[in-house]
This record gives structure tokens, sequence and C-alpha cells, in this order.
């Protein structure tokens, strides 16, 4: 029996040798197909922590780097102040990259090209502060230098509470900012009442202050928070100053109107196509003098959904069926009552549709982003779905039972 003992430990002393070998072996090989470039070193871009000491007190925040930002290309970079509201601030410098602007960098990167400043307001403060305006500022300078900021394309933008900021900001310094755009905001504070007693003039204060800067607000209807009449209020008093000045309304939407904002395709194509091009000190003679912007003044109302068409039995008919995922698995079902169309999903819950076309569905009482396009047989009937948000889509087959075939 020690004989047999010796034995099985001589096999496996041999195993565990052989094993190692492999790994060795193995690890070799992958050194050799795996090759690190010492030419260049690491460089870090998306969403970075970063701090700044301002008269002895160190304050944490955010700046965002595109992916193809390079320290080294020389490149100039369009730069973007964003001052979230009042619910992100902190001491922590991350609460502020949670939603509006950052959260729309998060889902399409490739629609901000932009060297994205975020502060952070400390808790108890407000933007409006002269304190909290002065760290902002140092921030953005700090980080426009390191990060190849273009001071001519350098924009502003706020939302709710950092909304109140960013017209301060403008107002302060109205020739830093290639243009501007402000989500439900207001010169109006809620933490300031007093200043309703200016509202005869205090709008019109801001319009001669911030001159042609090209200005975008967005508001909703709805908003219980910062009434959409402030919004008016400024609208009014650039029109009337000649200024540059877009209002777009969301009907029907409350105090969140930037996530539809900020979701915008056309803003950071709007923010792009204005810098700044300081003309000149004194032109030769003969050359010419670029002429000052024109007035400009848009007011929009955006409705949440697009009016409902009405299907006809026939159409309904053609919709109705099982639809399937690649895999085969059950979707979800469209069925009608009457000339109302429903879904059904694979949880058992009921969703109301509408049609926007007879081609094209939206949910009335759900997302409007959302479409559900309807692609058709040679006979008209619903061949397959595919559902497109400004994220992804997704196919779904009909299912077509072994009756019908």
């Amino acid at each position: 029996m020690f004989r047999s003992f010796r034995s099985l430990a001589a096999c496996l002393a041999v195993c565990l040798c052989f094993a190692c070998v492999s790994a060795a072996a193995a690890a070799q090989s992958f050194r050799h197909s795996v090759r690190f470039s010492r030419s260049r070193p690491p460089q870090e871009t998306g969403f970075l922590n970063r701090q700044i000491l301002l008269h002895g007190v160190v304050y944490h925040f955010q700046v965002y780097l595109p992916e193809d930002w390079r320290r080294d290309d020389h490149r100039q970079w369009p730069v973007i102040l964003f001052l979230h509201g009042r619910g992100e601030r902190g001491a922590d410098g991350m609460w502020q990259t949670q939603i509006g602007l950052p959260e729309a960098v998060r889902d399409h990167p490739e629609r901000w090209p932009f060297v994205i400043v975020m502060p952070q307001c400390l808790l108890g403060s407000f933007w409006t502060d002269p304190d909290s305006l002065v760290m902002a500022m140092a921030e953005l300078d700090q980080e426009t230098h390191e990060f190849h900021g273009d001071p001519d394309r350098t924009y502003l933008t706020g939302l709710s509470m950092g909304g109140y900021g960013a017209w301060e900001l403008a107002r302060m310094r109205p020739h830093r900012w290639a243009a501007i755009a402000i989500a439900a905001g207001g010169v109006f504070w809620s933490y300031a009442p007093e200043r309703w007693q200016k509202s005869a003039t205090l709008p019109a204060e801001y319009a001669r202050a911030i001159g042609r800067t090209p200005i975008w607000l967005f508001h909703g209807t709805e908003d219980p928070l910062v009434s959409s009449r402030q919004s008016e209020m400024m609208f009014e008093a650039f029109k009337a100053a000649s200024g540059r000045i877009r209002l777009w309304f969301y009907k029907g939407l409350k105090h969140d109107c930037w996530t539809r904002a900020y979701n915008e395709p056309e803003l950071p194509r709007w923010l792009l196509a204005h810098s700044l091009e300081a003309p000149p000190v004194m032109p030769a003679k003969g050359a010419k003098v670029p002429p000052e912007p024109s007035p400009f003044a848009e007011r929009v109302l955006i409705p949440l959904h697009p009016p409902a068409v009405k299907l006809t039995p026939a159409q309904l008919d053609a919709l109705a069926g099982e639809y399937v995922e690649p895999h085969g698995h059950s979707i979800l079902t469209l069925f009608h009552q009457g000339d109302q169309l429903y879904e059904r999903n694979q949880y058992g819950e009921i969703f109301e549709l509408a049609a926007e076309s007879s081609n094209t569905l939206f949910y009335p009482n759900g997302s409007s982003i959302t479409r559900i396009l309807v692609e058709r047989d040679p006979q008209g009937r619903s061949a397959a779905l595919i559902l497109r948000d400004d994220r992804h889509e997704e196919r779904w087959e009909r299912r077509v039972s072994t009756a019908s075939r």
C-alpha cells in the first residue's frame, strides 16, 4: 500500500510539473501575441475626475473629453460649461453627471465633440452666489488651458437652478460665450421671490447686457417649479432689443424639459454653428468690416406627440398578430378593439398605440421618441415590426400560423 501511495504521489508531481510548464508556455505565447505600445503613454478620455484649489478650498468636479481627443495633436476643441440643477449639489464632484447634458453625452457621444466642464455647486449654495460663479469660471479656465479649448468656441448651458446661473454668467461675461442654451431657467430665482418686484425692468436689463449673443431657451408648458412665463418674458425682452433668441416650449412637459432638450440632435449642431471670431481692432483701408449679426426671434410650440391618424378596419386587421424575436420567442401581440390599436407585451402588459401614418406607430401615453415601423408583404399585410428610438432598433417578424400557410 505504501508503494502504491508513492506511485500516486509521483504521478501527481509529474502532472503538476506538466501543468506549470504548460502555463508558462501559454503565458509566454500571450506575451508574444499582445504588443504593448511604448511610444505613447496611455491617455484617458471620457468622464474624468478633476479638482481645483481656490482660496484654500478644494473643489471636485468633472470634465468630459471626446474619445478622439489627443494631448499632442494641438487641435483646438470647442468647450461647453454645464451648470447642473439644485438636486445635484454636493462636494463629491460626481452627482452633476447624472442628468441633463452628461446623460445626453452618454447616450450619444457621437453628437457631442466638445470638451465639457461640469462644476458642482456646494450644498447650501446656489449658482447665483458670487463664489459659485467664480468657482465655475476658474474650473472652465483651468480645463480650457489644459485640454486645448478654443476661446472662440466656448458655450454656456444650464438647467433649472443651473439655468439661473447661466443667465448670470451670460450677463456678467457676455463676450465669453459663442452661444448659450438654457433649459427650465429664468432670472426670477425661486429662493429670491423679491426679484419679481422688478419684473417690468429686469428682463430688459439682461437683454441689454447680453446683446446679440445667440440664445436658445427650452421650457415645459406645465412647469410647476420654474414658470414657463419666465422664458416667455426673456424671449420678449430680447426680441424687443433686437437680440438673437429661440424659445422652444414643450407642450405638456413639466419641470424636466432638459432630457428632451439635450436630446435634440440639432442642439449641438446649433452650438457649433456659432463662434466669436473677433474682428481686427483696426481694419485695413478698404477692408470690409464684418457686419453685425442680424436680429432673430423664433418661438415654437413642440407637441409631445404627433397628431394621430385614424386607421381603417382593414388596416388594423393587417397589423394584428403575434410578433417574435429572431430566436423565435414571442415579444408582443398587436390587437384592436373597434378602431383602437393595442399592444400586449410578453409580460401581459397592455399599452395603447396610435398611428402617425399607416406605416408608423407611436405610444400616445409613453415615450415621445419611440416609433414602431411596419414592414409589409406583397399582399399589404404586416410582415415585421421595427422598434426604433434614438439609441437603437429591433426587428420582430410576424408569426405566421400553420393554418394560414
